[in-house]
């Protein structure tokens, strides 16, 4: 395992691969990212169960949006990958490794699955292989997960990948579509100390 960071900085991520998919961190000076992201963070069942602190509305916010994602990573405080297929690298989704605080070696994972990827596991292969990362190349020791209480989809998705249900977060986060109301969330979280989760391809996994 590599050791913690004494300084905050990520560093640069050339990529993580597996489980049929690679992961490279997003590029704001990218079209194709930009419009990628905004269609992600447009999706009505994003917007249904997430509520970012500034809205994406449009290719400029979508842009904004990803340069800030970009100082978060050259600060260390955060790791946004773009999921794409590994064959085609046709893009799938977002993983991101957030609100990384290095001194308790701790941080919170979330994700999204473009709508044409849905029901493909994407969100279950690119959560493993972040999960793995974060908690041995990153040198985390707890990553934890939260969604809206009622998301049962993403509930199952984080015990699969073994993030234990912890308890019940009083209004954590935002209401759909709103700033001034809050709604109730699961926490979930896994621990580099955990046991690794049952592998759903059969051992197939990193490098494939």
């Amino acid at each position: 395992m590599a050791p913690i960071r004494d300084q905050s900085l990520t560093g640069p991520h050339p990529g993580l691969h597996g489980h049929g998919l690679v992961l490279r961190p997003w590029d704001a000076g990218s079209g194709a990212d930009v419009d990628t992201w905004l269609r992600g963070l447009r999706d009505p069942d994003f917007r249904r169960w997430n509520t970012p602190l500034r809205l994406v509305t449009d290719r400029a916010s979508a842009r904004e949006s990803l340069l800030a994602r970009a100082q978060s990573a050259l600060e260390g405080t955060s790791v946004s990958f773009r999921v794409a297929d590994a064959r085609s690298d046709a893009p799938l989704g977002h993983v991101g490794v957030n609100e990384i605080r290095y001194h308790l070696k701790v941080a919170r994972v979330g994700y999204w699955v473009l709508p044409e990827a849905r029901g493909q596991g994407v969100a279950t292969r690119s959560l493993l292989l972040t999960a793995r990362w974060a908690l041995t190349e990153l040198g985390l020791h707890r990553l934890e997960l939260d969604h809206a209480v009622g998301h049962d989809v993403s509930c199952r998705i984080a015990e699969r990948c073994g993030f234990s249900y912890e308890g019940t977060l009083r209004g954590a986060i935002f209401q759909e579509e709103r700033h001034d109301a809050f709604r109730d969330a699961h926490l979930h979280a896994r621990l580099a100390t955990d046991p690794e989760p049952a592998d759903p391809w059969g051992g197939q996994g990193a490098g494939v």
